[in-house]
């Protein structure tokens, strides 16, 4: 701990603010042997005040799911039943303390944070993770997802990491970005000279000192150690020459070298030791007792300060296992594994078990690779995706049959794409497609390189492999064949007008071949027949099948993985039916089952389709806090998601500053994705943004490029976006551009047959119309609308009729039209609509007065969202879940909420407030 005083001084400092009833995360990076774990160590020594766990990451338990999230919360077990049930089932799931289907590894994160936040209740916790980057990918997620979100609950995490300086080492961990960082180097050179010369007693020549130091970069370990190996001669004189080696390799050499020097048996002891990570004695002497091994064997270790055996067995440093584990010959490490493979108990630690048999056999073992696999199919259970890719991949090193290494090569590939490692997943792939394969297999081998590259950049290059995945799958699997060609056309309609050679009406046509399925039709056989009708044969004949559809899917029966998996796209498909109704219904209920399921990583779609579904119905209060939801779990889950939720937003707020630097950021990354429907969205919103102001130019260009299109699609924006093309062209003396997008308008409105698609054809058919013609489309349009429960476009109907009139020279009519579109915009929030709205009633004559709104502009956007939902009559670990925050951080949000407004409880939360 010499001159570690301004270290101390933070570690005190975040120990201060953990009394205070604060928490914190820090992360402190350093190269091995710098003095991170002195410095955990510094901070255990408060263990008096605080409640310790403390961990190490062990780089042979890395495939092991959850290990290390085990360790931690094994002496918090008492505190899961005060968890929501949701979060302890997944704790006791992932733990195999229970069966069920594998929780969202994103619940588990918010489990983990609850239960921190549970056990801090009584007495402030300290969580000290050591050589995090040696942190099984499960654990590491789950504890880097609850550090994140600590506010309140007097607890603190401190991940020590080692920076790497071997090429072969694990290179940084994403998953701590962005946390606060402390930085350990080495010591100052006086600091150094002082602790080698109270490692190194006696007179020592200066010069060969100031060497030692300058080679070790003031490092304290180095420090130590390396001098015991030098000669006194060397250290006397000098004459030694300086070593190029990178300083993790000269440490490690050393302790093999006193390993060398131990006798043969201790040195099989410890190698046993090493290869086990976890530590457990009776395990170690079970496997030595099978070797022949005497209890006596580990008193030249223990003895030589390389190793404790007490109640763990705990190695004086990592880098000591290290040279333990790879001094001996690859022969002698195989048989520590086997060893410990026989010893470990198969019902107690068959996982275990399992990869000490692997890492102990040489070459080909059907009968350890089948372990494998079924230790892959445990942790997969459990939630481990990327311990079941990692058992699986080494099942297919080890198997000997062809044909089953391509099948076990498949499933390892599957795995690793739903772990979130596509490099490794098409890695894993190229093994499955080396032989040769059937026809049925090569059609999951391609189905999934697609599947990987529609996740990894939602562009053009998906569907045609999807197409041709859903071809070769026709003859074996009907039924994965067709959601193939229903997955073909959704990557379709992302790519846009960026297709690469297969649009919607390609992967239409080629679906119409697909055989129809042998059982009752599911909601995804509806869609998909639907769909392909719609594409093929216009609107006319597709939307009453895709309305069959659309019921289906909100069906009670529909089972809930084709829920997850495709309520998605029949949210998307009933916007573009203009059927409001069910499109709400329809978002409601994925919004649901993404929530009850714990479905993490498909929530930001779902929150962005009840966005776009209240901001339709004019209430932009709900869709800004559901869009700055979208933006936190995006955040969460690390998913780059477009900001779709914020865009329609701010185009509908008629917030020009915001809305042009969304515009700029989306069109800017869908060409770089190659997700052409980003451009399409963007027209739309910019045209819809400029006829808000009043620019019917730019409007008509933005809706001109965005509404191009080669015939019939699903979608939504490019239907939108003809209403945005009929206003601007009308307005700005273009009537046969106006004209052309009202034909193309009608033809999915009148199949449409909602209030909501009549409404805006009405609309649109009376700015092309003119005296009572007119009047009365206005009419209709206003009374459909009204019934639609879209009052954004009631709005705009006000609006237009009253402009109409102004222009008609009926003022007094105009008025009454204009002053109930002002006051809608203004209630809503629609900015430029309202002004341009007050615009026109200036021009009638009349002066409008300015509404006084009581406004919440202090709160914070977490804080308003805490306020809607405790409006919605959500308790406070229900708010913790929907916002992936504890709840002694919502209390700690409320109180600051209570002050902010003068109030003290939550009833009168319930008084009307304007966000």
């Amino acid at each position: 701990m010499r001159d570690r005083r301004a270290e101390c001084a933070q570690l005190d400092g975040l120990l201060e603010a953990v009394r205070g009833g604060e928490s914190r995360a820090l992360v402190i990076r350093g190269e091995p042997g710098v003095g991170k774990t002195a410095l955990l160590d510094y901070v255990a020594g408060r263990e008096q005040e605080f409640r310790i766990c403390r961990i190490t990451g062990v780089q042979s338990e890395m495939e092991l799911a959850f290990a290390a999230l085990h360790q931690l919360c094994a002496p918090m077990a008492d505190r899961f039943e005060q968890l929501p049930d949701p979060q302890c089932d997944a704790l006791r799931a992932v733990f195999g303390l229970s069966s069920g289907p594998a929780p969202d590894g994103f619940l588990v994160g918010l489990a983990t944070l609850g239960l921190l936040a549970e056990a801090a209740r009584d007495r402030p916790l300290l969580c000290l993770v050591d050589d995090a980057q040696w942190l099984d990918r499960a654990s590491m997620q789950a504890l880097a997802f609850a550090a994140r979100r600590l506010l309140a609950e007097s607890v603190a995490v401190v991940f020590a990491v080692r920076i790497p300086d071997e090429a072969s080492e694990p290179a940084g961990l994403p998953e701590l970005a962005g946390l606060p960082e402390m930085l350990v180097t080495g010591l100052p050179d006086e600091d150094a000279r002082n602790l080698l010369r109270s490692a190194l007693p006696g007179l020592w020549d200066e010069q060969v000192l100031d060497r030692i130091v300058a080679e070790t970069r003031g490092n304290p370990l180095a420090l130590l150690e390396l001098p015991k190996d030098s000669t006194p001669a060397e250290l006397a004189g000098g004459f030694g020459l300086p070593s190029a080696r990178v300083l993790t390799g000269r440490i490690q050499e050393l302790y093999q070298r006193r390993v060398l020097r131990l006798p043969p048996e201790t040195r099989r002891l410890l190698l046993i030791a090493a290869a086990e990570p976890g530590g457990e004695p009776a395990l170690l002497w079970r496997a030595a007792d099978r070797l022949g091994i005497g209890i006596e064997a580990a008193t030249p270790a223990v003895s030589a300060g390389l190793v404790q055996i007490s109640e763990r067995v705990r190695f004086h440093h990592p880098l000591v296992r290290s040279a333990v584990y790879w001094a001996p010959p690859p022969e002698e490490r195989r048989r520590a594994h086997r060893v410990l493979a026989d010893v470990t108990d198969p019902q107690a630690d068959p996982d275990r078990r399992a990869w000490h048999a692997a890492q102990g056999t040489q070459g080909p073992d059907e009968h350890v690779a089948a372990e494998l696999e079924r230790s892959a199919g445990r942790a997969q259970a459990r939630g481990g995706l990327a311990a079941a890719a990692a058992f699986l991949a080494r099942a297919v090193e080890l198997t000997p049959d062809p044909a089953r290494r391509q099948e076990r090569a498949l499933a390892a590939a599957q795995a690793s794409h739903h772990a979130g490692t596509p490099d490794a997943a098409l890695r894993l792939l190229s093994i499955a497609a080396a032989g040769p394969l059937d026809e049925r297999r090569r059609g999951r081998v391609d189905l999934l390189r697609a599947q990987i590259a529609f996740a990894v950049e939602r562009g053009s290059d998906a569907a045609p492999l999807l197409l041709k995945a859903a071809r070769q799958l026709e003859p074996h699997d009907v039924p994965l064949a067709r959601e193939t060609y229903l997955e073909a056309i959704s990557a379709a309609m992302f790519a846009g007008r960026l297709a690469n050679g297969v649009g919607q009406l390609e992967a239409a046509q080629a679906a119409r071949s697909a055989p129809p399925t042998a059982r009752r039709p599911r909601a995804t056989d509806l869609l998909l027949d639907g769909a392909t009708t719609l594409i093929t044969e216009g609107y006319d004949a597709g939307t009453p099948a895709l309305k069959l559809a659309l019921s289906a899917f909100l069906a009670p029966d529909l089972p809930e993985e084709e829920g997850l998996r495709w309520l998605w796209l029949a949210n998307v498909i009933s916007a573009g039916l203009w059927d409001h109704e069910t499109w709400g219904r329809l978002a409601t209920r994925h919004l649901q089952l993404t929530r009850e399921t714990g479905q993490a990583t498909a929530l930001p779609f779902a929150l962005t389709a009840r966005t776009a579904v209240h901001v339709f119905a004019g209430e932009l209060t709900e869709a800004a806090s559901l869009a700055e939801e979208v933006s936190m779990v995006s955040q969460a889950i690390g998913i780059p998601l477009l900001p779709y939720a914020a865009l329609f937003l701010a185009a509908w707020q008629g917030r020009e500053a915001d809305c042009t630097r969304l515009l700029a950021a989306v069109a800017a990354e869908g060409v770089r994705r190659g997700e052409g429907n980003a451009l399409t969205v963007v027209g739309w919103a910019r045209a819809m943004l400029c006829n808000s102001l009043g620019r019917y130019e730019q409007a008509a260009a933005a809706a001109s490029d965005a509404g191009r299109r080669r015939g019939p699609e699903v979608g939504a924006a490019a239907t939108w976006v003809l209403v945005e093309h009929v206003e601007a062209a009308a307005r700005s003396g273009a009537p046969e551009q106006a004209a052309d997008a009202l034909k193309r308008l009608a033809e999915t409105t009148g199949p449409s047959d909602t209030d909501w698609a009549l409404g805006v054809e009405a609309r649109s058919r009376a700015l092309l119309s003119t005296g009572a013609a007119a009047e009365d489309h206005y009419r209709e349009a206003i009374e459909r609308l009204g019934r639609a429960a879209v009052r954004g476009e009631l709005a705009r109907s006000h609006l237009l009729y009253g402009e109409w009139l102004r222009r008609e020279r009926r003022q007094r009519d105009a008025r009454e039209q204009l002053r109930a579109a002002h006051e809608s915009f203004t209630t809503m929030g629609m900015e430029a609509f309202a002004q341009r709205a007050e615009r026109e009633l200036l021009a009638t004559g009349e002066q409008v007065r300015k509404r006084t709104v009581e406004t919440t502009s202090e709160l914070t956007a977490q804080e308003a969202q805490i306020v809607r939902l405790v409006r919605e009559g959500l308790t406070n670990p229900e708010i913790g879940a929907r916002l992936f925050i504890s709840p002694h951080t919502v209390e700690w949000h409320l109180r600051k909420v209570f002050r902010k407004l003068g109030i003290t409880s939550r009833r009168q939360l319930q008084r009307p407030i304007s966000a």
